[in-house]
């Protein structure tokens, strides 16, 4: 019995999910809201661990092709203090495959390959309890019912609420994203502050990192502590906006502003780590939301989430990663579910697996974010050498 199934959402996870299906011969609707695959910019550089990323594209049988296409090198870390001493330096071992780095948007198609994802189909709502299975509710009016919905559609999911009445929760860390191109030819002196993977600056309760992706393109975050509101409120005279010299609120799309603020928020540190900031040619404003670490939720036929829309967490090189997993795992288990009473029983036993899974993980990452923006900048340094390999 072919079963109608449909992933809302053309992130790893749903694609993931979609491609390792479409290995097993079995048919998905793959909705994105998106109106094509370049609509807008697809993100950083994701680091794809062994046992998980790596493990999901095995499943898709991609797995050779992402080695082709991932950056090994990309797994160098410089640590840097404030005043740009270097605290520690590790640069990836020759034939070292255990987190190669890989542009979102290379992984992106790399997963699409032969699939048939409807673009442009933004989905509003899904009804459980449907007589012919679960309803979707596009944003042009239309529906459609499927034995199956997977809801992969990120932190601000629209499957979601068919599940759990939660909804993200702000962490108190903000962060500024910001980019630097052709960046060994235009910016030399950071292209070797930068190395081949990573720089990164810990200073109280506030961070700066730069990223290389592939093509001499580099993004930068500016992590710090501050009230969700930081950047509007007129009347904040305290905290934030007074260490960075703000008597008004902050325009975002005011590019030299932002810029101007950042830099009076890390004044006092070295120049060379500064020039992230001055040469940064546009900022987007990136709040960091979670889901509660225990996130879990009654089982309902007929709808389940995956990645973010279950189980969001700080963004320490885990999440990405684990949405591909959930994807994988999960496609199998539907491939393998014979009748309508399998697929139920088999999208529940892959729920309790997950959410178990994702608890563990919210867990240590939300660990590791009081650590990494922390009072305490020795608490960052220390993180990293409890991860890294001796």
């Amino acid at each position: 019995m072919s079963h109608r199934i449909a992933v809302v959402g053309g992130g790893p996870a749903g694609l993931t999910f979609a491609r390792v299906l479409h290995r097993h011969g079995h048919p998905v609707t793959v909705l994105e809201r998106d109106p094509a695959p370049d609509a807008r910019p697809p993100g950083g550089t994701l680091d794809l661990h062994e046992e998980m990323g790596q493990l999901a594209l095995g499943k898709a049988g991609l797995l050779a092709r992402f080695r082709a296409l991932s950056r090994p090198e990309g797994q160098a870390m410089r640590i840097l203090d404030p005043d740009g001493t270097v605290l520690r330096d590790w640069q990836a071992r020759p034939g070292d495959l255990a987190n190669p780095e890989i542009d979102r948007g290379q992984l992106r198609d790399l997963l699409l390959g032969p699939l048939d994802v409807q673009w442009g189909r933004g989905v509003t709502e899904v009804v459980p309890g449907a007589r012919d299975g679960a309803l979707v509710r596009f944003a042009d009016g239309r529906q459609e019912t499927f034995d199956l919905v997977v809801g992969a559609d990120g932190a601000w999911s629209r499957v979601r609420p068919a599940l759990s009445s939660v909804t993200p929760h702000y962490t108190g860390v903000t962060q500024v994203e910001t980019s630097l191109d052709d960046v060994d030819t235009r910016h030399p002196g950071l292209a070797r502050l930068i190395g081949d993977g990573s720089v990164a600056v810990y200073g109280v309760n506030r961070s700066l990192v730069a990223q290389r992706n592939s093509g001499g393109h580099v993004k930068v975050y500016a992590k710090f502590r501050a009230p969700l509101d930081w950047h509007t409120d007129p009347e904040r005279r305290m905290g934030l906006n007074r260490q960075a010299g703000l008597d008004t609120g902050l325009d975002l799309a005011d590019v030299e502003a932002v810029r101007s603020a950042l830099l009076a928020l890390f004044d006092g540190w070295a120049a060379p780590v500064l020039d992230l900031l001055r040469h940064g040619t546009a900022f987007v404003h990136r709040p960091l939301h979670v889901l509660p670490v225990s996130h879990t939720w009654a089982h309902v036929p007929g709808v389940t989430l995956l990645g973010d829309a279950a189980h969001l967490m700080p963004p320490l090189g885990v999440g990405a990663n684990l949405a591909m997993l959930d994807g994988a795992e999960l496609a199998e288990s539907v491939a393998a579910a014979a009748g309508p009473g399998d697929l139920d029983e088999a999208v529940r036993a892959f729920e309790d697996r997950m959410c178990a899974r994702a608890g563990r993980w919210a867990t240590m990452t939300t660990a590791g974010l009081e650590r990494l923006v922390s009072p305490d900048p020795a608490e960052a340094v220390a993180l990293f050498d409890e991860v890294q390999p001796s």
